[in-house]
């Protein structure tokens, strides 16, 4: 389960990060600000995992 998440995690970031890319290349101000906000959500998750994995025993 919590590598099914970790890997999540890092699609999220490469998905977002693609479309910040592409976004900013195009000129698209609306396709760099989702691209941001998947990016974020990407690390969010990524953190959240992390945590669980330091507070194992």
């Amino acid at each position: 389960m919590a590598g099914d998440q970790k890997g999540k995690a890092k699609k999220e970031q490469m998905k977002g990060k693609a479309k910040e890319t592409v976004g900013r290349a195009v000129g698209n101000e609306r396709m760099t600000a989702e691209g941001q906000a998947e990016k974020s959500k990407g690390d969010a998750r990524q953190a959240k995992e992390k945590t669980k994995d330091t507070l194992k025993p």
